[in-house]
């Protein structure tokens, strides 16, 4: 009987032992189950949500930080003021010159007026008429003698005033008397030697009298007509002898479309 009994309360303890393990594991199960799926959807939720991604602020050094500001308020000070207007004006107006000085600056303009310069077919008729008188005037004293200041066909002519005599009448200006004015003459241009034309004054300084003391004109092709020394006729040179060469000082030229009269 008692044996019944022991085996009966054992049977029973262990029903209940089952039953009692058993029990808890559906709710462990659901509780797990539960905490997968939230896990789950948090990684969902991260993966969609946008990465903040922070610069890293570079550090500015004091020296810098003040480069900086002093760099925009110069900008700033530049934007808002007006522009200085320069308190010394152009100077365009060059610097008057007179006599001899005129001259030397016109050297090169002066060279080639004819073709600068628009002349009119008639203006164009009157300079070359005029040039023409000149060198017929001088062309016609050829073997007249030497006259110390001479200034006639009837008595004869110096240097200077053999010039005189074929210029006089044809230009607007005044025509000097002595070989050293002329050269000095602020209406006449200087001109090259290789620019030579008919008609330029040929300058030489023989005797060391001022600058200029003897004159000619050329006649072109390297010849110059003048009236040389006493007990010589007015005769043609020609420049590029060895004398004359040597006593070349320049030469100006008094005839141009704007000097004829």
């Amino acid at each position: 009987m008692r044996l019944i009994i022991t085996l009966f309360i054992l049977a029973f303890a262990q029903l209940f032992f089952n039953i009692a393990s058993a029990s808890p594991q559906a709710p462990v199960n659901v509780s797990s189950h539960k905490a997968e799926k939230k896990s789950a959807r948090e990684d969902e939720r991260r993966k969609r949500r946008p990465l903040k991604t922070t610069a890293k602020k570079t550090r500015v050094s004091p020296v810098q930080k003040l480069k900086l500001k002093k760099q925009k308020k110069s900008e700033l000070t530049a934007s808002h003021l007006p522009a200085k207007k320069s308190k010394t004006p152009l100077k365009t107006a060059s610097k008057k010159r007179y006599g001899y000085q005129r001259a030397l600056k016109t050297a090169d303009a002066s060279s080639s007026d004819i073709g600068t310069i628009k002349m009119s077919k008639s203006h164009r008729q009157r300079y070359q008429k005029a040039r023409e008188t000149a060198m017929t005037k001088l062309m016609g004293q050829l073997g007249k003698p030497y006259q110390w200041g001479g200034t006639s066909p009837h008595t004869g002519f110096d240097c200077s005033g053999l010039v005189w005599y074929a210029y006089k009448d044809l230009v607007k200006f005044k025509i000097p008397r002595t070989a050293n004015e002329m050269y000095r003459l602020r209406d006449a241009a200087p001109v090259k030697r290789e620019s030579l034309e008919k008609g330029d004054l040929v300058f030489f300084r023989i005797n060391g009298r001022g600058t200029a003391d003897h004159v000619g004109v050329y006649l072109g092709n390297g010849k110059f007509i003048q009236s040389p020394r006493t007990g010589k006729d007015i005769q043609i040179s020609a420049l590029g002898e060895d004398y004359w060469q040597r006593h070349y000082i320049g030469a100006r030229r008094v005839m141009t479309p704007k000097t004829i009269r």
